[in-house]
């Protein structure tokens, strides 16, 4: 018996909505972005798989029903008649995250508070702080719409990265930026100011066609609705590969190069990966192909004060200039003052990008002359 469909929403950072929709599109799901995010409707193997395989989502939500409530007698009432069997179970732990907008009922703490009575006391199941499944309630317009987060922990965590350096760059917004930058694993990829190595890493796990979430455990495996045999089967079809390219990362500091290096031996990347210890000016061009030169440089309100970063940016742009015919370019930054110091041709840039308290942008060359 197949499973009815439920409405899947991906959560993705502000302004790469259409990135995650088009990668979506690419895995197989009729995706259409939204503002906040992607949404398709799927069965609960479909959930499962893009857990796995999604490598710019945020976390994956899945919409279980909705019904009007004007007040918190009748939230109680109808969270009361929920079917919530048909997803959770009486001996795993919840806890319940409520947002209200435009409501009868803006309490939210309150409302959360009826909501995990009724779960508690029509289920069975306890209510904890620290569970490993939640259920995300919206109340928008008197209409109270229920998801349950089967993602668990954020899926930048992949499972493999215990290093991070300063203001590090998380894997999901990388990933995207990589697609963005038109990157699909065919091709060298080199960060000149690696850090913890997050975008060679990505690079080189999109070119090895391994799974984003293939180290880590999801909040799904918890649910009433989740199968391990065919969770075993979605698993097992994956197929990775031999990379035919090379992924470079070097950094002035030393201590970001071990990270890099730790974090691609437990990705299982590292014998396609080449970290080393080196200043902007004293950048080689790798042998072989062009690629995509992919770099997230400090920013004034990120590390570090703006004005010497004006040398920083100079220095960058005179050795792509220099040494890099043939290759792309695909630059992040909050300020556009400080991008106009590499001369490099940058393309009009795309829309500003969430980023740790920041609105970034990406900013790309086709390839250089």
């Amino acid at each position: 018996m197949t499973a009815p469909d439920l409405d899947i929403f991906l959560v993705a950072l502000p302004g790469l909505e259409p990135a995650l929709c088009a990668e979506a599109r690419d895995l197989g799901f009729d995706a259409t972005a939204v503002p906040g995010g992607v949404e398709f409707r799927g069965g609960w193997p479909d959930v499962w798989r893009a857990n796995l395989k999604l490598r710019g989502a945020t976390r994956v939500l899945a919409r279980l029903g909705s019904f009007r409530a004007f007040h918190l007698a009748q939230l109680d009432k109808r969270a009361r008649k929920f079917p919530w069997a048909e997803t959770l179970r009486p001996d795993v732990p919840v806890r319940v995250e409520v947002a209200c907008h435009r409501s009868k009922i803006y309490h939210q703490g309150a409302a959360a508070e009826r909501i995990e009575r009724a779960i508690s006391e029509t289920l069975g199941a306890p209510i904890s702080e620290t569970a490993p499944v939640q259920v995300k309630v919206r109340i928008d317009d008197n209409l109270c719409t229920i998801s349950v987060d089967t993602s668990g922990p954020s899926l930048h965590k992949r499972g493999h990265k215990e290093a991070v350096g300063k203001a590090p760059l998380r894997e999901t917004m990388a990933a995207l930026l990589l697609r963005e930058c038109g990157f699909t694993g065919a091709e060298p990829v080199l960060d000149p100011m690696c850090g913890s190595g997050t975008f060679v890493i990505e690079a080189a796990e999109i070119a090895a066609g391994f799974d984003a979430g293939r180290a880590r455990s999801f909040a799904f495996e918890q649910l009433a609705s989740f199968d391990p045999a065919q969770w075993q089967a979605i698993r097992a079809a994956s197929a990775p590969r031999t990379p035919a390219a090379r992924f470079y990362g070097s950094d002035r500091d030393a201590g970001a190069i071990r990270m890099s290096q730790a974090n691609a031996e437990r990705a299982g990347v590292a014998e396609w990966t080449d970290f080393a210890t080196r200043p902007i000016g004293d950048l080689p061009r790798p042998d072989g192909p062009p690629g995509l030169v992919m770099v997230n440089p400090p920013y004034g309100a990120r590390i570090g004060n703006r004005k010497p970063l004006f040398a920083l940016y100079g220095s960058l742009g005179e050795v792509l200039r220099e040494r890099f015919s043939g290759w792309r370019v695909g630059l992040i930054t909050t300020d556009m003052g400080l991008a106009k110091a590499t001369s490099l041709p940058f393309e009009p840039p795309g829309p500003p990008i969430a980023h740790g308290g920041l609105k970034v942008r990406l900013l790309r060359t086709g390839s250089l002359p």
